[in-house]
């Protein structure tokens, strides 16, 4: 039969094989990828190459430092939670050695006035403000904080000797910094991992960050760091040495440590530090209480805030991170690397698969009722099925087990069903960053493009402290 005398039905039918074949191989790629992290990670922990130290928090807690510490905090139109994190961590983190460097925006009134009655009296709180207008960019407000700490140690004659990286809405752990000052002995830079807040009013958006989370922290990047690959920042809970900074400004021509124009300085930051022959660290602990020691805070929990900020990370990472970072010779580097700038083609993937679900439920049901024709499957596509199917198993134990550890089983099952909805958003962040990176090449300025946040972990302490 001629191509043209197929009939309606037989186009679907031959569309949805191609779409079958398509999907089922890209599939396959995603699946060894993912297999071979995993026995990596079961490997190196089997041998002791990754493992989480156990640590006293009553003894860390407190701790004086080595060196002097500062820490930034970049803040555009973060009224309602900027007042809570500086609290919290001032209290949590009482060493006389440190000064907490925030930027706000001279158009920004209500962040600044949010941050100065935080901390009333305490001198370690050093408000920065940008006499320019904002939002520029996160990378932008943070050189305005590296000028002004350079400004502080001009006049006092003494370099601090870490800097310490945070988000408005974090909820810093008590043990981090000093955990952050030993390591800063043998390391230019460290990430402690990063804990998403379940949320009771969001168990289905906003909680799906507990999962993401919990394997990469709890695996994708203890795999790296064993294998000796660059560790990326994940922007809050990391710190770099001055020395590391200060090479990083100094390769630059404006002799600022960040670039302007980039979404996302923090992942660029570990890997910078690392390309000018430095050495980073991921650094996993738990206390005697079992509680790893880590960031807190909640994440977006409206869908289009989720979306707005997945695509800020596909777009630097896979795709802006592909212009700005290239890549090396190193095998492990190289795989890494790759995984990292897989989510545009992991989107296009997943739109097909869903596309593919659609045309299999309406051939289902029309020839249910008589009409259309069912798709013939060969042996090589049947058994191409079987290990997808296979995979998409092993990932969703995978998926539960890593949740489980962190959150407790029932956020484990919930991960598992989470599934579908972290696969959609993937999707919609995917083909938003695509368009946006577009724009950017037709000379669209990139802009901080942030969520709101509204929720502080912080304030939920408080409100157990008082019940108990």
């Amino acid at each position: 039969m001629a191509i043209w005398d197929l009939s309606v039905w037989q186009w679907i039918v031959l569309f949805q094989h191609e779409l079958l074949l398509f999907a089922g191989v890209f599939f396959l790629i995603g699946a060894i990828d993912d297999l071979a992290l995993d026995f990596t990670w079961l490997w190196m922990r089997l041998t002791g190459r990754t493992r989480t130290h156990q640590v006293n928090r009553a003894s860390l807690a407190g701790l004086e430092l080595e060196g002097d510490a500062a820490i930034f905090v970049p803040a555009w139109d973060e009224a309602e939670v900027i007042g809570d994190t500086i609290a919290h961590m001032l209290a949590a983190w009482p060493q006389d050695n440190l000064k907490l460097y925030v930027g706000c925006y001279r158009n920004d009134p209500e962040t600044i006035a949010a941050v100065t009655k935080a901390a009333p009296g305490d001198p370690r709180l050093r408000l920065v403000i940008y006499d320019q207008a904002g939002p520029t960019t996160k990378a932008d407000c943070l050189n305005r904080l590296y000028q002004a700490l350079i400004s502080d140690e001009q006049r006092g004659g003494q370099k601090v000797r870490m800097v310490v990286f945070h988000d408005a809405e974090d909820m810093v752990d008590p043990a981090a910094l000093p955990l952050l000052d030993r390591a800063m002995a043998h390391a230019d830079f460290v990430q402690l991992p990063v804990l998403p807040m379940p949320q009771v009013g969001s168990r289905w958006l906003g909680s799906h960050y507990c999962e993401e989370f919990a394997e990469a922290h709890g695996k994708a990047l203890p795999v790296r760091d064993a294998l000796t690959a660059t560790v990326p920042a994940a922007g809050v809970g990391c710190a770099a040495g001055r020395a590391a900074l200060d090479r990083l400004a100094h390769s630059h021509d404006n002799q600022l440590p960040f670039a302007a124009d980039s979404l996302t300085e923090d992942y660029e930051l570990g890997i910078s530090i690392a390309e000018q022959g430095g050495r980073g660290q991921f650094l996993r602990a738990r206390g005697e209480d079992g509680e790893l020691v880590a960031t807190r805070a909640y994440f977006p929990a409206r869908l289009d805030h989720i979306v707005r900020q997945k695509t800020r990370w596909v777009h630097g990472i896979a795709l802006q991170g592909w212009d700005r970072l290239g890549w090396t010779m190193r095998p492990s580097e190289i795989w890494m690397r790759m995984r990292d700038r897989r989510g545009p083609m992991t989107a296009l993937v997943l739109l097909m698969a869903y596309l593919l679900l659609a045309l299999s439920t309406l051939g289902w049901v029309a020839a249910m009722l008589g009409h259309g024709e069912h798709l013939q499957l060969s042996t090589p596509l049947k058994l191409l099925l079987a290990v997808n199917v296979f995979s998409f198993v092993w990932r969703a134990l995978m998926r539960f087990a890593f949740t489980a550890r962190e959150y407790g089983t029932v956020e484990g099952v919930r991960a598992v069903l989470r599934l579908p909805v972290a696969n959609i958003i993937a999707i919609m962040a995917g083909r938003r960053a695509l368009f946006a990176y577009c724009r950017s090449l037709l000379g669209r300025a990139v802009v901080w493009d942030k969520t709101p946040h509204h929720a502080h972990p912080a304030r939920d302490v408080i409100r157990q402290e008082q019940a108990a």
